[in-house]
C-alpha cells in the first residue's frame, strides 16, 4: 500500500511498486534491454544517468571530450565503455538510441552523422523521465543555489529513516560516496533550470513530474541562455503547471521571485519554510547562536517549528543562514515523504556533507585549505559568511583568505562583475585568477583596495597566497571547475614554507 502525503491533505501515491531489490530485478520487471550511447557522458548529470541506466540492466556506452578520473573510473567500474571525442565513426556502434547531453552542439561530427542518418535521438532528462522515473515517487529540488546540498541532505534523511532512496545528484554526497543510485521507491533528484539539449531549449526540470517539488530560491544566473530573471521565472512557472494536485510544493516564503512564480498559477498544495517566520509553515525557533558554555564543535543547533509548534531539534554540521534554509527545505520534503519530523531533524546530525562543498582538502600548520563550488556572487557571499560562523563556533581566530576563479559562463560574460567585490567584502584577503576572462577583474575588485590580489598565472597566485597565509588561517578556494589543481599547489607551497620557517 502506498504512503500518503504527509504535512497535510490526502493520499498522493495511490499505487506503490515494490521496492527495487536490485538493478537487475528492476530491469527484469520494468524495462526492455536497450543499448544507449551517451554523448557528453562525463558530465555529472549524464554520468549519473549512465550509471542508473546500467544498474537498470541496459547496455551503456558513451563519449566525451575529456574522459578522465574520477568520472571515467566510476563509469568503467560500472561496465560502461568510453570513447574519447565526438567522431562520426561512433555510428558503427549502432545503439538503439543516442542520448544527447547539452554539451553537444551542431557541427560536431557525431551529431551531424546522427541527424543525417535520422537516427533515434533523445535528451538525457527525457530518457530518464520516460524510462526510469515513472517507477518512482519523485522528490525534486530546484533553485539557483543549494540544490546539491539540499538534495544530498534529503537523500540522507530518507536513507536514515529506512527509505533507501534512489537519487541523481550533481555532486557526491559523502554519506553515499556516489552521485547516483538506483534503489527503492523514493527518488531524489536535482531539478536544474539549465537548458536540456541543443534541440530542446527548455529547462531540464520540465521533464520531471515531481510529487514533492522544493523551491529553494531564485535569482538571475545562466546569462549565456537566459536574458533576464523574468525568463527563468517563466521556466519555473511552466514546471509548476505540470505538478500534480496530489503532491506538495515546499517553497522558501522569503523569495520574491518564487512568490511571483506561484502567483502566475499553482495547482499543488504548498508548504512554506523561512528561517524568520513564526506563523504557518516550517521555521526556526531559535537564532542558531551558540548557547553559553556550548562545546566548540562547530555544530549549528536550533529548534525547528512547524506552524509555530516545536517539531524537532537540529544539530547541523552545516553553518550559515543559507544552510539553515537548506536544512528546513530538506526536513520539510522528508516529512512530506513520510518521515516523522522529529526523526528527520535528528538525522541531520549524521549528514557528512558533499564533496566540493566546504570540503577540507588539506591542512598545514593549522592552515586549512578548503574547496567550495561557489561561483555566483550570492553563493560566494553566503559561503564566506558560513565559514566565518563555523570558525566562531569552533573558537578559531584565524583569517579567511578567499581564492576565486570567475569560471562559470555567467561570470565569463562579466554579467556579475559589479557584484563581485561586495560578495567578497567579508573576507580578510581576496586572491582572484584573471586567466580566461576578457573583462577588467582588477577594476571590479578595486573597492577592496589592498586586500585584493589579482594574477593571470596560477603559479603567481599560489605564491602570493602561500606568502600571506599564517597558522590558523582558512584558505577558501571557490570555483565551479578544477581550478588547475590549485588546492594541491597551495598545500605544497605551504609545506615548503613550513619546512623553511619551522612552523609547528
Amino acid at each position: 500500500m502506498g504512503r500518503g502525503l504527509h504535512g497535510g491533505g490526502g493520499a498522493w501515491w495511490t499505487e506503490s511498486p515494490a521496492s527495487v531489490a536490485s538493478g537487475a530485478d528492476y530491469a527484469h520487471r520494468y524495462n526492455p534491454r536497450m543499448h544507449l550511447h551517451i554523448i557528453g557522458i562525463c558530465g555529472t548529470f549524464m554520468g549519473g544517468l549512465a550509471q542508473l541506466a546500467r544498474a537498470a540492466g541496459h547496455r551503456v556506452t558513451g563519449c566525451d571530450a575529456n574522459v578522465y578520473p574520477p568520472m571515467s573510473t566510476q563509469l568503467r567500474g560500472a561496465g560502461i565503455d568510453l570513447m574519447e571525442g565526438f567522431g562520426a565513426e561512433q555510428m558503427d556502434l549502432m545503439p538503439d538510441v543516442w542520448v544527447v547531453g547539452n554539451v553537444a552542439a551542431r557541427g560536431m561530427p557525431i551529431i551531424e552523422a546522427i541527424l543525417n542518418a535520422r537516427a533515434p535521438m533523445i535528451s538525457g532528462p527525457q530518457w530518464l523521465a520516460e524510462n526510469l522515473l515513472g517507477r518512482h515517487r519523485l522528490l525534486a529540488v530546484a533553485g539557483t543555489h543549494g540544490k546539491t546540498t539540499t538534495s544530498s541532505l534529503l537523500a540522507w534523511l530518507l536513507e536514515d529513516a529506512g527509505h533507501s532512496p534512489s537519487f541523481l545528484i550533481g555532486g557526491v554526497p559523502e554519506n553515499f560516496g556516489v552521485s547516483a543510485r538506483l534503489s527503492a521507491e523514493d527518488f531524489v533528484i536535482e531539478a536544474d533550470e539549465y537548458d536540456t539539449a541543443f534541440f530542446d531549449k527548455r529547462s531540464k526540470f520540465l521533464h520531471l513530474r515531481a510529487e514533492v517539488a522544493v523551491l529553494n530560491n531564485l535569482e538571475f544566473d545562466h546569462a549565456d541562455i537566459f536574458p533576464d530573471l523574468g525568463a527563468i521565472e517563466t521556466q519555473f512557472h511552466h514546471w509548476i503547471r505540470t505538478l500534480p494536485a496530489s503532491g506538495r510544493i515546499v517553497v522558501n516564503a522569503a523569495e520574491p521571485a518564487l512568490q511571483r512564480v506561484l502567483a502566475r498559477g499553482s495547482w499543488t498544495p504548498r508548504m512554506d519554510f523561512n528561517t524568520l517566520r513564526t506563523g504557518p509553515g516550517w521555521s526556526i525557533g531559535s537564532d542558531g547562536k551558540p548557547a553559553a558554555g556550548e562545546k566548540a564543535d562547530g555544530l549549528d543547533r536550533f529548534d525547528v517549528l512547524l506552524d509555530g509548534v516545536p517539531a524537532g531539534m537540529v544539530a547541523s554540521p552545516l553553518t550559515g543562514q543559507h544552510n539553515r534554509l537548506n536544512v528546513l527545505a530538506a526536513v520539510a520534503a522528508a516529512v512530506a515523504a513520510g518521515v516523522p519530523a522529529e526523526q528527520a531533524c535528528a538525522s541531520v546530525a549524521g549528514f557528512t556533507g558533499v564533496k566540493r562543498r566546504m570540503q577540507l582538502r588539506g591542512e598545514v600548520a593549522t592552515i586549512q585549505v578548503l574547496d567550495d563550488f561557489a561561483h555566483h556572487p550570492t553563493a560566494i557571499a553566503t559561503t564566506i559568511s558560513g565559514l566565518r560562523e563555523r570558525m566562531l563556533r569552533q573558537g578559531a581566530a584565524g583569517r579567511i583568505l578567499a581564492v576565486i576563479e570567475p569560471r562559470s559562463n555567467t561570470m565569463k560574460l562579466g554579467v556579475m562583475a559589479s557584484r563581485l567585490a561586495e560578495s567578497l567584502a567579508s573576507a580578510d584577503h581576496v586572491f582572484a585568477y584573471s586567466g580566461g576572462i576578457n573583462w577588467d577583474l582588477s577594476g571590479a575588485l578595486a573597492p577592496l583596495g589592498s586586500r585584493a590580489c589579482i594574477a593571470s598565472h596560477l603559479d603567481e597566485l599560489v605564491a602570493h597566497i602561500a606568502a600571506l597565509a599564517h597558522p590558523g588561517d582558512r584558505i577558501l578556494v571557490m570555483s565551479n571547475g578544477g581550478f588547475g589543481g590549485i588546492h594541491d599547489r597551495i598545500i605544497q607551497s605551504l609545506e615548503q614554507r613550513q619546512m623553511a620557517q619551522g612552523w609547528a
